[in-house]
């Protein structure tokens, strides 16, 4: 399996750091080919900007992600095309970063804006004419995961918790980002505490992550409901009879 590592975290020495060495290296041990985006290490412009989109040098001009117009690898700008060649290579994608201020950090969410441009992460159609998101899309048949550090301790990111339930705070990534071009998304992995993690806690860490890694490919994803599914009306609003009385994030989820 062709898996790629999309990592965001300053410090090679974090915890963030050994975990992803670790991640990889079990990849590789279990016979996966994987290709590293390290953001930071790339030194990643997270900023949408003239040249992105720009065809030739001296016939510059802006277009934001949110345009009518959709982009050929013609048009965008090299960093932009060697990401989204990843994407197409992989079979499996890991999202790996720590939680800042209850979500991912700039450099990251400026890899999303820049690399899911009209025509690869929106703005598709299937062959009926009907726009392919949430559950179709480029990035279809993958599967993705997120794995996150938070500092708080695992109570407080529960439902009664002072931080939000970990998988609210996750779901414009996962159901917006991930499952919006197609990707079935797993189970997010969080190590909580992790501003103080012991010798013992940072093993159990590393021995979940590589259990998680070994039973990717049989892995349940989340059950996301299909766009294009019979849950949804001509607004895409749930029909009343799917979830009744269910409402908010959880009433996305077929088992809300």
């Amino acid at each position: 399996m062709n898996v790629l590592w999309i990592s965001a975290h300053p410090e090679p020495r974090s915890l963030n750091g050994a975990l992803r060495d670790e991640g990889v290296d079990a990849l590789r041990a279990l016979g996966h080919e994987v290709r590293e985006s390290d953001l930071y290490a790339m030194r990643w412009n997270p900023v949408v900007g003239h040249e992105d989109y720009a065809a030739d040098p001296n016939e510059r001009f802006f277009v934001g992600p949110r345009s009518e117009q959709a982009f050929t690898e013609q048009t965008l700008s090299a960093d932009i095309v060697a990401e989204q060649e990843k994407l197409r290579w992989a079979d499996a994608v890991i999202i790996q970063f720590p939680l800042w201020w209850y979500g991912m950090p700039a450099i990251l969410k400026g890899w999303f804006d820049r690399v899911f441009v009209k025509g690869f992460g929106y703005g598709t159609r299937a062959a009926d004419g009907r726009v392919r998101r949430y559950g179709e899309g480029v990035l279809e048949g993958k599967r993705a995961m997120v794995l996150v550090t938070a500092g708080g301790p695992e109570p407080t990111f529960g439902p009664r918790g002072v931080n939000g339930a970990m998988d609210e705070l996750l779901f414009g990534l996962q159901h917006g980002a991930l499952w919006y071009t197609g990707m079935s998304v797993l189970p997010p992995l969080a190590v909580y505490g992790a501003n103080r993690v012991s010798d013992d806690h940072y093993a159990q860490a590393v021995a979940e992550l590589r259990d998680r890694l070994k039973t990717w490919e049989v892995t349940e994803p989340l059950p996301f409901r299909a766009q294009h599914g019979s849950d949804y009306d001509e607004d895409l609003v749930l029909r009343p009879e799917i979830a009744p009385g269910v409402t908010g994030l959880r009433a996305h989820l077929a088992d809300g």
